[in-house]
């Protein structure tokens, strides 16, 4: 039976942006499903954390089916598990380009196909989260720049093929503060918008994005990082 409660299910929910994700659903009221490899250090009130690895195929069916045998229905699927390996291609193997690929890229795939039927039930709403990085890039990024570029166009592939029923969008960000490194007054001076972004920054656009207020919204894509993508840089 379906909760009453709006359910939602954030993979590479248990630190970082899927945290603070989390934390805002909780908060406005959503039942949240976390997926990670490892648990969270904490996890907020109303929230059910499911150790999965969101890039293999028996692992996303046994997440989607866990999610209708104990929420009952799925109303939001926020799609942001994700990491980085930086080598020189030269020196990157094809099992790590293809690791990165199949955790940042081929885990929307499986996701959005396992739970197409519970989310058209509910006229739910996917996110995905990408990067400024399917933009611009970096030295020695190439598999998380591809992954990020593929899940963007990924993202409006499925708002076609899912619409009218499940809406699709794609968020973007650029440098967020996820307190693994401290921040000096350069690092934020640079923004246009004055400062490095928050997770709660990202939080609040994923939580307009699967609420009514954005009912005539998807296959977009929306960047927040401060400006920096629309910011002329030139070496001195």
């Amino acid at each position: 039976m379906k909760q009453t409660r709006n359910v939602a299910l954030i993979t590479g929910g248990a630190r970082g942006i899927g945290q603070g994700i989390a934390a805002r659903l909780t908060r406005d009221g959503w039942r949240v499903v976390l997926a990670d490899r490892d648990a969270p250090a904490s996890a907020p009130p109303e929230s059910r954390f499911q150790s999965a690895d969101v890039s293999d195929e028996a692992a996303v069916r046994g997440l989607v089916d866990g999610i209708s045998a104990q929420e009952g229905g799925l109303d939001a699927l926020i799609c942001n598990a994700g990491f980085m390996i930086r080598k020189p291609i030269g020196a990157l193997s094809l099992d790590e380009w293809q690791s990165v690929i199949g955790t940042n890229l081929t885990s929307t795939f499986l996701l959005a196909r396992a739970a197409e039927p519970l989310l058209r039930a509910s006229k739910g709403a996917i996110v995905t989260i990408a990067s400024t990085r399917a933009h611009q890039s970096e030295p020695n990024t190439e598999s998380y720049a591809a992954s990020k570029g593929g899940l963007l166009a990924l993202t409006h592939a499925l708002a076609i093929s899912l619409g009218p029923d499940i809406r699709a969008n794609c968020v973007s960000p650029g440098w967020i503060d996820t307190k693994a490194s401290e921040l000096s007054a350069e690092d934020h001076a640079q923004h246009p918008a004055g400062c490095v972004g928050r997770v709660e920054d990202v939080a609040s656009l994923v939580a307009w994005l699967i609420g009514p207020e954005s009912g005539f919204v998807t296959g977009a894509e929306f960047v927040i990082d401060g400006g920096m993508t629309r910011k002329m840089i030139y070496a001195e």
